[in-house]
């Protein structure tokens, strides 16, 4: 009797880094035969990769492993908070086995304990760019791993090490694999983009008979030549970014960075450890912007971090007038074990963050209603995500999916998925735009 194909499931919790070390784990596993489960019953063993970044995402970790436990009973955990074995088995003692993260060979392992493989891993096809858990029109491409920065409220240099960057030729390979199986849109992502290469004093790897340097400009330079959307995520706002402005503004990747900023005030940003002149990055902001008019600048900000002043936060207010972010996240600070952070006394009244909070949030919902009402009338591409009853819902160059806006384009549920089109922005829906194809 032949034996029962072995079945994974698996829970993938995080950032879009984590997603990536999921669809490796699960492309490793499927090429050894194994067939990915989407329930818990229909699974002979379950990987939870978990995220540790904030006591919050550690505890909604320990809640997805807990579940699988009760639902499955045979659990593997990996990823972030992988590195906190024993407090994953004081939590959960029945998990079989705990890896961290990016350890790929380690979980593969765990599962061949769990439930040996069946085939050969010759004999089993997979798509020659892996598995992955995004729509099959956009992908991420992780080019490297870690941090070499010290911020004071991360830990993630703690949990995933220092920078790891992948060689050039290796990156590209799978941007071209990832195109050539009908990816339009690529998502390029790391813990530190900009820092891209330094780990590896910037050495050339072979790509289409030419070298090309493990640096962030030349990277972006021929990710630009496969013809498809290039979005910049975790972009630091080092002096040599300026360098891919240019490539927006002749249309070889998308005008969008992706700049986690965090605040304003200098006195915030050196407690936080982070580049402190201000002044200087909106000069930069405007030099961008007169290179290439239509760059969006995507950034993430933190209120309520420990010692934050009302004056700190006024002067934040006031920045985000002048710089006039184009997409903005917003978080509360939350203390984080092991964060250098924690330390900072002053730390700010819960109420007081969240009042902070909806404050910015106002503002920034001001500036983007300005922003987008700009956009009214022009016409521009639109990648299509999904069709929603009678309309197709898209994003445009500047929106990046899951935490930017959307277009929806009514009685236009014929477009196809995945495809590129040209559409006449009609009008302003909160943080979205409505507009018709042309």
């Amino acid at each position: 009797m032949a034996k029962q194909t072995p079945t994974v499931g698996l829970v993938s919790l995080g950032c879009p880094k984590a997603l990536v070390d999921s669809e490796r784990i699960l492309t490793r596993l499927r090429s050894e035969g194994y067939v990915i489960s989407p329930e818990y019953d229909g699974a002979d063993v379950v990987i939870v990769n978990t995220c540790g970044f904030l006591d919050s995402a550690r505890a909604e970790s320990l809640d997805a492993i807990g579940e699988a436990v009760r639902e499955n009973g045979r659990v593997i955990v990996t990823g972030c908070m992988g590195g906190d074995a024993d407090g994953i088995r004081k939590a959960h003692p029945k998990v079989l086995a705990v890896t961290g993260p990016h350890q790929y060979e380690a979980v593969v392992e765990a599962v061949h304990d769990a439930v040996p493989p069946v085939h050969d891993p010759f004999t089993d096809l997979v798509p020659e760019q892996g598995l992955k858990l995004t729509p099959r029109h956009y992908a991420y491409l992780k080019i490297s791993e870690g941090c070499n920065n010290r911020c004071s409220f991360c830990i993630i240099p703690q949990l995933r090490g220092d920078l790891a960057s992948r060689p050039a030729a290796h990156v590209l390979l799978e941007a071209e694999r990832l195109a050539n199986a009908g990816v339009r849109e690529l998502l390029v992502i790391s813990q530190d983009t900009s820092a891209y290469g330094v780990d590896l004093k910037y050495a050339a790897s072979s790509w289409r008979g030419r070298d090309v340097a493990a640096r962030f400009a030349d990277l972006t330079e021929a990710l630009g030549e496969l013809g498809i959307w290039v979005r910049l995520h975790y972009v630091y706002p080092y002096p040599h970014v300026d360098s891919v402005i240019p490539l927006m503004a002749e249309g070889k990747i998308l005008p969008y960075l992706d700049m986690p900023l965090q605040h304003a005030s200098p006195t915030v940003l050196k407690a936080m450890r982070r580049p402190a002149n201000q002044e200087k990055m909106l000069d930069r902001l405007s030099r961008w912007r007169t290179t290439c008019p239509d760059l969006a600048i995507r950034s993430t900000f933190i209120v309520g971090f420990p010692g934050e002043t009302e004056a700190d936060f006024e002067l934040l207010l006031d920045w985000l007038g002048e710089a006039r972010i184009d997409r903005l996240g917003c978080f509360k600070y939350e203390a984080v074990d092991g964060a250098t952070a924690n330390a900072i006394s002053a730390h700010v009244p819960e109420d007081l963050k969240e009042e902070r909070w909806q404050r910015l949030m106002a503002r920034q919902a001001e500036i983007s209603s300005e922003i987008l009402a700009a956009k009214v009338g022009r016409t521009i591409d639109i990648i299509i995500d999904e069709i929603d009853v009678d309309e197709a819902v898209g994003r445009s160059q500047w929106d990046a999916p899951e935490i930017d806006g959307a277009v929806y384009l009514p009685d236009s549920a014929e477009l196809p998925v995945g495809e590129i089109v040209r559409a006449e922005v009609l009008g302003v829906e909160g943080y979205d735009l409505v507009a018709r194809p042309v």
